[in-house]
């Protein structure tokens, strides 16, 4: 059956309907991961927003359910150049064309998605509508296209209650073999090693912006009970519980759409609680703080970004999805400092708080899908709340 993706500025791409059959229209965006398509359609971050994959060929590893990042997909719609629809892994349990049926997501494939890219590079983020109707009318879509907005989207995405996840207290390491016995004649092990966690006994509150799962599951492979509360959580209600520490998740829209929860979020900064926030949650603690932030062209989205870790001078490639970004031109030092700035663009990647144990990245070191390069910056928070090998 035929699709067609129509664009704010007029722009029309005709491909062939995959997933569902459903007219959408939604924030139009790009991703240059080369794999992880499964992490990406269930990265709440992309709640309100059409994804289109620059890599030609999706979909040819199939799905598996273990690798999915939340309870469900979330973005509008998936636009794909070559959709394979006889995936080959051996952990696959279902095609990609199954799982978009079965979480009612529509799509489009078979159009230049190269010229898509460029398009949105050139003009800018663009809303758009994918639809099969052949007889569509644009001057009737063009106004709905351009009236769009993602609105309140973090409430639809968070948890609905408190849970908790218990952490790991050890890991057995096994040392290498060691000489022969003169006894024996045959090699020997040595005693199996277990060592401490250095997050062992920490007790983290996680709030729920949008959060992927490897967020709460890097914590807690590190030692650490996470406790994970809703968006809409009191700061009070979370300092109750006495954490050692507060970590703000990744998660959808405008920062500045959520301003309920950045006045909970200034609550949590004025504690002496240490704290460590990632994309969305990065933003809405510099809103707290007095910064601001702006709407970039066409954002960073994909598992290839460098960023500067300017204490250290040390480049890392990141796993990116955001929109949105601090303006560093508002900064106040004697409130926050940049830590980490994108070495494409330098636009600002994380904040070091001045006279605070908070520090906050634009970027996700829990990656998923992506590298793992900046993984230590969890380690990095579990030393904030006094966590030692």
């Amino acid at each position: 059956m035929k699709a067609f993706l129509i664009l704010e500025d007029g722009t029309v791409f005709e491909g062939t309907h995959i997933g569902i059959q459903k007219e959408i229209i939604s924030e139009i965006v790009f991703n240059t991961s080369m794999a992880g398509y499964l992490e990406v359609l269930t990265d709440p971050s992309y709640a309100g927003q059409a994804v289109c994959m620059t890599y030609p060929l999706i979909g040819n590893y199939g799905v598996s359910r273990e690798d999915m990042e939340s309870r469900r997909l979330w973005p509008d719609a998936f636009i794909v150049r070559e959709l394979s629809r006889i995936p080959s892994n051996f952990r696959c349990d279902a095609s990609l064309q199954e799982i978009l049926e079965e979480y009612g997501i529509p799509g489009i494939a078979g159009i230049d998605t190269r010229a898509l890219t460029k398009l949105l590079r050139e003009k800018g983020t663009m809303n758009g509508m994918i639809t099969t109707n052949e007889h569509y009318k644009l001057d009737e879509i063009l106004p709905k296209l351009k009236a769009y907005t993602t609105g309140k989207v973090v409430e639809i995405v968070t948890c609905e209650n408190k849970y908790e996840i218990k952490g790991s207290r050890t890991l057995a390491e096994n040392g290498p073999i060691s000489g022969s016995s003169r006894y024996t004649g045959q090699k020997e092990k040595k005693p199996t090693l277990v060592r401490k966690l250095n997050g062992a006994g920490k007790r983290v509150a996680l709030l729920d912006l949008g959060a992927k799962d490897n967020i709460a599951k890097s914590l807690a492979q590190r030692g650490c009970d996470v406790t994970v509360y809703p968006a809409l959580t009191k700061a009070d209600e979370i300092l109750a519980d006495h954490p050692d520490g507060i970590m703000l998740s990744n998660g959808p829209g405008d920062p500045k759409e959520c301003g309920a929860i950045i006045g909970e979020i200034r609550k949590l900064y004025e504690s002496s609680v240490p704290i460590f926030a990632i994309c969305l949650g990065h933003q809405l603690m510099a809103l707290a703080t007095g910064a601001d932030t702006f709407k970039m062209k066409y954002g960073h989205r994909g598992g290839n970004h460098p960023v500067k870790d300017l204490q250290t001078g040390r480049v890392y490639i990141s796993s990116q999805n955001h929109g949105y970004v601090v303006d560093m031109d508002k900064l106040d030092p004697k409130v926050a400092t940049p830590a980490f700035i994108n070495v494409n663009d330098g636009t600002n990647e994380g904040l070091s708080y001045t006279g605070k144990n908070i520090f906050t990245v634009q970027f996700h070191p829990e990656a998923c899908p992506g590298p793992q390069d900046s993984g230590y910056l969890f380690d990095r928070f579990i030393e904030m709340m006094g966590g030692a090998e």
